[in-house]
């Protein structure tokens, strides 16, 4: 069984805040419903994405992180008005990346991102990450390309795109390999061509659990995805190219007592943790 290193997946724990987007509130999906999701898939860490209807909210995450253990990260939504002592205490609980979701809002918007992308990256190390239609990336490529770590989710969605996104492939910019039923073209075709403009491009990750997705992540993505790169190129994919997210310490295999674990940390929870008190949180 191929080592899996997940990254693209959410968490949705209604215990803290969900921002209704678009009228769109999705399901609970916590830590338990996760990891046996993906138990028998192989994957051994992950990275765990904010989503548009968790907004600013670090609280989710934070606990997260703590429930799922050293092999997973964190992928969040920052204001442009976060401070250096906040990104550190962010970075000590496991974040690694930072999230603009251009395409269904809740992060900070195209006005920030040279700005807060590199201040990420020279404070901390994050690389950042986007969720936008690749037809909207003509026009920001020559941004994109200064920047000094980016990667691009699920495909970039459209074809009409795909010719932009290799180009910037070939420059360096990650290509998450996950959320095959979102998008509008041939999936086999599209990781080929992106193996090929780039061999470290690829990252795959399960999207789980899939909000809104019309094809909701099957097990047999990873089938597809090794058909269409062969075992050396899914290898690639499915763990090694992955290897600047993990900078989080040993990884293990997902595995939790969900019904001594989880209850136990939900009891003790705060509703909601502002980011003037992630510190507090965090060392507790």
């Amino acid at each position: 069984m191929n080592r899996i290193f997940d990254a693209h997946c959410h968490i949705i724990d209604p215990h803290f805040p969900l921002i209704a987007n678009n009228g769109y509130l999705p399901e609970p999906f916590g830590v338990a419903d996760y990891l046996a999701t993906v138990q028998p898939l192989g994957v051994q860490g992950g990275a765990v994405v904010s989503g548009s209807f968790q907004g600013f909210d670090q609280g989710y995450l934070l606990q997260a992180l703590r429930l799922l253990g050293p092999g997973f990260v964190g992928v969040t939504q920052l204001p442009a008005s976060v401070t250096d002592a906040e990104l550190d205490n962010l970075n000590a609980a496991g974040v690694r990346a930072l999230r603009f979701n251009l395409k269904r809002g809740g992060s900070e918007q195209l006005d920030q991102l040279e700005a807060l992308a590199l201040r990420v990256h020279e404070h901390a190390g994050w690389h950042s990450e986007l969720y936008i239609d690749s037809r909207e990336l003509a026009p920001i490529e020559t941004r994109l390309r200064k920047l000094p770590a980016i990667s691009i989710d699920h495909l970039g969605l459209s074809a009409e795109g795909l010719p932009v996104l290799l180009r910037l492939a070939e420059h360096g910019v990650r290509v998450k390999a996950c959320g095959f039923g979102r998008v509008d073209f041939p999936v086999r075709e599209a990781l080929r061509d992106i193996h090929a403009a780039n061999p470290n491009a690829l990252m795959f990750g399960t999207d789980l659990p899939s909000t809104r997705a019309p094809r909701p992540f099957r097990p047999d993505d990873i089938e597809l995805l090794i058909d269409a790169l062969g075992e050396s190129g899914a290898r690639q994919a499915l763990w090694e190219n992955a290897a600047p997210v993990r900078r989080c310490g040993k990884t293990r295999r997902a595995s939790i007592d969900s019904d001594a674990v989880v209850p136990r940390a939900i009891a003790s929870l705060p509703t909601w943790i502002p980011m003037d008190h992630v510190g507090q949180y965090l060392h507790k």
